[in-house]
């Protein structure tokens, strides 16, 4: 059983999403105590210079202005800290991530709090957490040569410490609606609640 999940939903689409109508159908299965949810749909602020001079500024050595530049990612940062398991549900748009989740990745992947340098080149912080990805698409098939979405969440993840990751797949539903049902039924069936 999870005892917090947190849930990041990024369609765009409120309603009639095959990825949140995923997310909703995994969620279920896990039966979480506890649900952090998180709607990327209205977007997220993008990293820029004032950002990314209070994320390089000593912690100790930023004013109240870095703090506030930095309030968002801290607070995603937070959420992320607080699950064990990560549920994303990822549309494919334009062979890859819609722009609030790569938002969201640029907000979380932040050096000496979700990971780290060293002599052995990157080290992630965010260890023993499970990641599941609900990939939903028209036409792309999850990874194929043309899926630059769930390679990308899979090393974004990793990159943090995030390694034991999922895919609950409904590809290519614009192609065959039928089995791309079916892929989905199948690996949800294969979650461990």
């Amino acid at each position: 059983m999870t005892d917090t999940l947190l849930r990041i939903d990024a369609s765009a689409r409120t309603e009639g999403s095959t990825s949140r109508a995923l997310t909703d159908r995994i969620a279920a299965k896990l039966a979480p105590a506890r649900t952090i949810t998180r709607d990327l749909s209205g977007g997220l602020p993008l990293i820029d210079a004032n950002w990314i001079g209070a994320n390089f500024t000593p912690e100790a050595d930023r004013t109240d202005a870095h703090r506030d530049a930095l309030a968002l990612s801290d607070t995603l940062i937070e959420e992320l800290k607080a699950a064990d398991t990560l549920l994303i549900g990822v549309p494919v748009y334009n062979f890859g991530v819609p722009t609030g989740l790569k938002a969201w990745v640029d907000q979380v992947a932040r050096a000496g709090v979700t990971f780290r340098y060293t002599e052995a080149g990157p080290e992630g912080l965010l260890t023993g957490k499970r990641a599941i990805l609900a990939v939903a698409s028209g036409g792309t098939e999850v990874d194929s040569p043309i899926d630059f979405a769930t390679p990308y969440m899979r090393h974004m993840l990793g990159f943090m410490g995030i390694t034991d990751i999922q895919v609950v797949r409904s590809d290519r539903q614009m192609v065959d609606a039928t089995a791309s049902s079916a892929r989905a039924d199948t690996d949800i069936e294969g979650l461990a609640a």
